[in-house]
């Protein structure tokens, strides 16, 4: 009994976790790559599949790629245990079409922020002076601009490379791949991609 009551658990939590997935306006691939991991991992978690889901630790890191919080996650699971799941169920782990485990916390709205820069790092990609334009809620690409928020209050511009579940690895324009700067997961507040560079 006390087996299928952690089934039970591990279902509910990966069902709030792809509702918080679908509210950030993400696919499985999208979530997967912000914590370095494969849309079939990820995948795992929402089917409830993997033990880990029931961590602390797990669930701080899964929900941060989404723009949520261990808190929005918890409401979710509550909602759902205290009977507020609509009746259209999981089969097969399959969400039905429009299936609503609940009011999921609203996305964070996408807001397009300027930084301008005041020296040539990233040059000739770009220069001091020239003003960036980035997305609050779009995770960047490779080789893509970034600006990058710490929890310290420093802002670091770089170009993305990659991340995996500790760090963000990223580079000036000068660096080669084999000499990435690597920003612990812990230090950081946000990520946001630069959509637009305009000269001054």
């Amino acid at each position: 009994m006390a087996r299928f009551q952690q089934d039970a658990d591990a279902t509910e939590l990966g069902r709030a976790l792809a509702e918080l997935r679908h509210a950030a306006g993400l696919s499985q691939a999208e979530a997967g790559a912000r914590v370095g991991m494969t849309s079939q991992g990820w995948g795992l978690y929402e089917a409830g599949k993997r033990p880990g889901l029931f961590r602390p630790d797990v669930q701080r890191r899964l929900t941060a790629a989404l723009d949520a919080s261990m808190e929005d996650l918890a409401l979710l699971v509550a909602r759902s245990l205290a009977g507020h799941a609509p009746s259209t169920t999981m089969i097969s782990g399959v969400e039905s079409p429009g299936q609503v485990y609940g009011s999921a916390p609203p996305a964070r709205a996408r807001q397009i922020e300027t930084h301008q820069l005041t020296d040539d790092a990233l040059a000739p990609w770009a220069a001091s002076g020239v003003v960036l334009e980035f997305d609050t809620g779009r995770w960047p690409r490779r080789d893509q601009g970034c600006v990058i928020d710490l929890v310290s209050g420093e802002r670091r511009v770089r170009l993305y490379d990659h991340a995996d579940a500790d760090a963000i690895h990223v580079r000036d324009a000068s660096m080669q791949r084999d000499s990435l700067q690597r920003i612990d997961r812990a230090d950081v507040h946000r990520v946001c991609a630069v959509i637009a560079r305009r000269e001054t």
